[in-house]
């Protein structure tokens, strides 16, 4: 038999709520071991007992079988004085001492909960709440640490004999599924008109009616409300943008199946992978032509954002109403998701006819997430559901506990200690009230679930960020301002595992520079602690500050005064005919401050092509370029770099080009594609040109601007040919969503090197 040992050993990583005790529990007994498993604050604790070779089996199968949700981080083992034990046991969880263990994000609905709800044999056939170990409910009902059904929202729910027997059963795949319920014991649905009066009759039936009559339906989901109609009825979709005060922005689409999706967008291998993955998120795909879907779904773009059902709920609906519906956030222009049902009802009596409703509390709103798929690699764009909380580990840890605050736009924090960071969900813009407090009550929620004291904030430097007051008036902090686009940089680095230094190219709409002015065509040669301008496109004046950005053809009047293009035989010209008015403002920085920002570039264009005079949603302009350019011309235009030891990128170089291809009636697709080919040929010659003068030979791509990808193909192709290694964006967002990432990196790095110089 061997010798006898005994083997004390914790297991880290996300490894509660994923099925991982009865996992051990089975291995345990399969391989005839004695012992125990349980729970604690620093993740799942074990101690085994039995032949040492046995033992060591089961030590190496522990990460090599490990349930589908889990992500085993470490393994550590000591030896422990045998005690003659029999037989293996799930003891109870252990909440004492500083919290460690990780979280698991929401996961879709598995394989064999769909069998059930679908079995007219199953207990549970059609019940909207199945759930098991490997998939369900985490991240948005979890409370507190550890992860047992006390913490979470559904400790309310007395588990039913039936339920229970399963909770308490290893061979069960329930066995200690802390969301476990069914229609006896768990929580249910309820259909009510907008006042919150319950209509009568089925409610998911009479929900599949109201779709069908062309009604607005709010559903409640994992993370909080979406509302949805029918994607093929356009006055059903066009009464919801109405409503939402949502004029123009892509709705997104649930189907039933990967076969539903196919027949409205081409689909790739590595796009059906994400579509199906458990963590579902929204995919952005190309329309395939004469797709089934009203109009107004997603005007002004090739493509749609697709995913498929995550909960039973979702997908006992779409069996009930066979087409495509929309499902997008539940709120009103830019306000948080409401997530609350007295909220939902209140903030959403306007929007939806019927509400979907169940009673199981969500305790943190989530947000779908979005990614598309570019050069056959996943690029997210929200990072939210699915994802989140789940941490990115980096090879290198952080002296103090950091909290970064993130960016006013698009907003995510991040806390962090030892090797991880925590990302938070999307928040979204902190321009009002509702958002804001989503932001702080985010925050204190993470701290508490990943006992996080922090030491050290980091901010941007924007002194009227909601985002910058806030780490402002905390106590007891050392405060870290980390400047917009080094903090881009530096979230790309992270994603990679990379220090630097590297050439960075930092394109955005908006970022507050050191010298006060608003950057945004950067050009840095950085490292996580420092950075250096080493080149930006040429600032233009900004006519009317911030209203510029919501009408780009102030800045199209400013890039054609830098090349003395302005003549009113210019389209965008004649439909703003106050341009007079606004070429005035040009001369005056107090209402034109100067920028730099590669975001206005492509406004300016937009609208001197008659893309988009006025946006209704961020970087609308852009997106709708992006989309209008013909792919398949290669021409570009050349662009002028000057300057030195600061590079000077002209940009209005491009836009003098535009208007002779215009006024010469070239193709309108034909110009933007130019556009794109001729500024990415500039950012490719200024990496070049900072490559001779610092011997830097890696190119990290970040900021919003680069989640076109259009743009993004050309410049990594240019810059792979001329032999650059090139850092792209894969766990968290270009855009402003990443900066939070960016700015724990950059505070962890000032840390380290001051904790090494005080060694030294």
């Amino acid at each position: 038999m061997g010798e006898l040992v005994r083997k004390r050993i914790r297991v880290e990583g996300i490894v509660q709520g994923v099925g991982f005790r009865p996992f051990v529990y089975s291995l345990a007994t399969r391989l005839g071991l004695a012992g125990h498993v349980g729970n604690d604050v620093h993740g799942v604790f074990i101690e085994v007992e039995g032949a040492d070779s046995v033992v060591q089996r089961f030590l190496a199968l522990l990460q090599e079988q490990a349930p589908p949700l889990a992500a085993v981080a470490r393994v550590s083992a000591t030896d422990a004085e045998t005690v003659a034990e029999e037989g293996f046991r799930v003891v109870d969880s252990d909440a004492a001492g500083p919290r460690a263990t990780l979280v698991s994000s929401d996961s879709a609905t598995c394989a064999d909960c769909s069998d059930e709800i679908a079995d007219p044999g199953d207990r549970r056939f059609g019940y909207p709440f199945t759930n098991c170990t490997n998939c369900g409910p985490r991240f948005t009902i979890v409370r507190d640490v550890p992860y047992d059904r006390p913490n979470t929202t559904m400790s309310e729910f007395a588990l039913c004999a039936k339920c229970e027997a399963e909770y308490r059963d290893p061979a069960n795949r329930r066995f200690h599924a802390q969301p476990v319920c069914c229609p006896d014991c768990g929580p249910r649905l309820r259909l009510t008109d907008r006042g919150g009066v319950a209509r009568r009759g089925d409610p998911l039936a009479e929900a599949v009616a109201a779709l069908a009559r062309g009604e607005v339906l709010a559903v409640k989901g994992l993370g909080g409300y979406h509302v949805a109609v029918d994607a093929t009825d356009d006055d059903a979709a066009a009464t919801l943008r109405k409503r939402k005060h949502r004029e123009d922005k892509p709705f997104a689409i649930m189907v039933a199946s990967v076969e539903q999706a196919r027949s409205l967008c081409a689909i790739d291998d590595l796009e059906e992978a994400l579509l199906m993955s458990r963590r579902r998120p929204i995919v952005l795909l190309d329309r395939l032509p004469g797709a089934a879907v009203a109009p107004s779904i997603a005007p002004g773009t090739r493509q749609l954002g697709l995913m498929l059902p995550y909960t039973p709920l979702h997908h006992l609906l779409l069996r009930g109403f066979p087409r495509p519906i929309v499902l997008t956030s539940a709120n009103v222009s830019d306000e948080p998701i409401a997530y609350r049902d007295d909220d939902a009802l209140e903030r959403l009596g306007e929007i939806a006819d019927a509400f979907l409703m169940h009673d199981r509390p969500i305790h943190m709103r989530t947000d779908d997430s979005v990614v598309r798929v570019v050069s056959g690699r996943e690029m997210p764009i929200r990072r939210s559901r699915g994802y989140v909380p789940e941490p990115l580990t980096l090879p290198w840890p952080f002296p103090q506990p950091v909290l970064a605050c993130g960016a006013e736009l698009k907003n995510t924090f991040a806390v962090a200690k030892g090797e991880h960071v925590f990302v938070s969900h999307h928040i979204g813009d902190l321009e009002n009230y509702e958002t804001l407090r989503s932001f702080t009550g985010g925050i204190a929620h993470f701290r508490r679930l990943f006992d996080v004291e922090p030491q050290v904030v980091a901010h941007d430097l924007h002194p009227e960020y909601l985002s910058t007051k806030f780490a402002a008036e905390l106590d007891g902090v050392e405060l870290v301002g980390v400047q917009h686009h080094h903090a881009h940089i530096a979230s790309c680095l992270a994603d990679n595992g990379e220090t630097g230094p590297v050439i960075g190219v930092a394109f955005d709409g908006t970022g507050y520079g050191t010298d006060g002015s608003i950057w945004g065509g950067e050009f840095l040669v950085a490292d996580l602690a420092r950075f250096r301008r080493l080149g930006h496109l040429d600032p233009v004046p900004l006519p009317g500050g911030t209203t510029a950005i919501k009408q780009p053809w102030r800045t199209a009047v400013s890039y054609l005064a830098e090349v003395d293009r302005l003549s009113a035989d210019l389209d965008v010209l004649r439909r703003n005919p106050n341009w007079t008015e606004v070429a005035a403002l040009l001369r005056q920085r107090r209402h034109a401050p100067p920028t730099s920002s590669a975001g206005r570039l492509f406004d300016a264009v937009a609208a001197i092509l008659g893309v988009r005079d006025a946006i209704n949603y961020e970087g609308q302009a852009a997106i709708e370029l992006e989309q209008l350019a013909d792919s398949a011309e290669t021409g570009g235009y050349p662009v002028s770099i000057s300057g030195g030891p600061v590079l000077r990128v002209r940009g209005a170089d491009l836009v003098r080009a535009v208007v002779t291809d215009l006024r010469a009636a070239t193709p309108v697709p034909v110009i933007a594609a130019r556009f794109h080919n001729g500024l990415a040929a500039a950012v490719v010659d200024v990496c070049d040109r900072l490559r001779e003068s610092t011997g830097i030979a890696a190119v990290a791509l970040s900021g919003g601007v680069f989640q076109n990808a259009l743009l993004l193909l050309r410049v990594t192709t240019m810059l792979h040919r001329r032999g650059f290694r090139t850092l792209l964006h894969s766990q968290v967002p270009a855009n402003d969503g990443g900066i939070s990432l960016g700015q724990a990196a950059v505070a962890g790095a000032l840390c380290r090197r001051t904790a090494s110089g005080s060694r030294s």
